[in-house]
């Protein structure tokens, strides 16, 4: 692998251009290549964040050799052709979450990367932000005594009309794929794998859910409770709990520059806050994990591994079996 990782980027919406601004501020990366349906849209892109070569197809990105690794961010229900796509055109893969739309298209990729072994990734770009590693560093720690309990939610009010790719069903809309994959991400990052799932929602005349409420059991014992919401401004927070005190990422965890540490002894209270900024807009942080794995001959990360993200998307199966979701892709 050369030292300067080469990327492609695949898909010109608004998280295309989040994580092309990201790669200008990550070390030794470089954006050598975008794709788009057509190739004026490519063109566009890519003059805009300096892209070497503009493709007017998928496909030819995946088969450009001047490529390292493609990001997919397209909407969920194209990333599972879109991935086997890059991965058969021997390119390392990051995929936009929702990883897919389901565990089986999961399953397909993630078999075809290990059979060609080639790196591939779900871009979950809030696990590599420093503020939540520190998080975790101090929970591993045992400052707070063994974690028991996670709460977390996420949750805005969508003005958008009934047609937009959130409330459209073949489009993966809903709250669930969109934000519950935070809380839900999160309660398996810090208590483990999700044993049990309960969960209820509020759904649209879309037939996608507006709001989802889930309680998780883990299998160290662990309760996590998570709630996502596209009619609700709610406070996005994330706490880590254990039976010394707990860990709190606030307003808007996902991407927040700060944790607090609350340490309870009877009555005795401790209570600090750690400023941990991110670089840029957050998402090289994610992009630097994938040059670290690319460089080390890694096919997975420690950090987001295959496993977790298989098991992840059969909790999302899941809690929608239960809510009554379903999208053509499950047929």
């Amino acid at each position: 692998m050369t030292q300067v990782i080469r990327w492609g980027i695949l898909g010109t919406g608004k998280i295309a251009k989040a994580f092309a601004t990201a790669l200008r501020d990550t070390p030794d990366a470089t954006l050598a290549a975008v794709a788009s349906r057509s190739v004026d849209s490519a063109t566009t892109f890519g003059q805009e964040y300096g892209a070497e070569r503009f493709h007017g197809s998928y496909q030819a990105l995946a088969d450009d050799p001047e490529v390292d690794v493609i990001y997919i961010g397209t909407p969920h229900p194209m990333h599972h052709e879109n991935a086997l796509m890059c991965l058969n055109g021997g390119k390392a893969v990051l995929v936009e979450k929702s990883f897919t739309m389901n565990r089986r298209q999961a399953e397909d990729i993630i078999n075809l990367a290990r059979a060609k072994n080639l790196f591939v990734m779900e871009a979950m770009w809030t696990r590599f932000m420093p503020a939540v590693a520190e998080a975790k560093r101090i929970v591993d720690s045992g400052e707070i005594g063994k974690p028991a309990h996670v709460s977390a939610d996420f949750g805005f009010t969508s003005d958008a009309g009934p047609e937009h790719r959130l409330f459209a069903p073949e489009l993966g809309g809903g709250a669930l794929l969109d934000l519950g994959i935070y809380p839900l991400s999160m309660a398996s990052f810090f208590l483990g794998d999700v044993t049990g799932v309960t969960a209820q929602a509020e759904m649209t005349a879309t037939g996608v859910d507006m709001q989802t409420a889930f309680t998780l059991k883990h299998a160290g014992g662990g309760i996590s409770s998570c709630g996502c919401s596209l009619r609700s401004r709610t406070p996005t927070e994330l706490t880590i709990s254990g039976e010394k005190g707990f860990v709190r990422l606030q307003d808007r965890f996902h991407n927040t520059d700060s944790i607090s540490v609350t340490l309870v002894s009877g009555t005795e209270r401790s209570e600090r806050t750690i400023a941990l900024p991110k670089s840029g807009n957050g998402y090289t942080h994610e992009a630097q994990e994938v040059g670290r794995c690319l460089r080390a001959g890694l096919i997975e990360s420690p950090v987001m591994p295959h496993a977790e993200t298989l098991a992840i998307m059969g909790t999302l199966d899941a809690i929608r079996a239960q809510i009554g979701l379903r999208y053509p892709a499950d047929a």
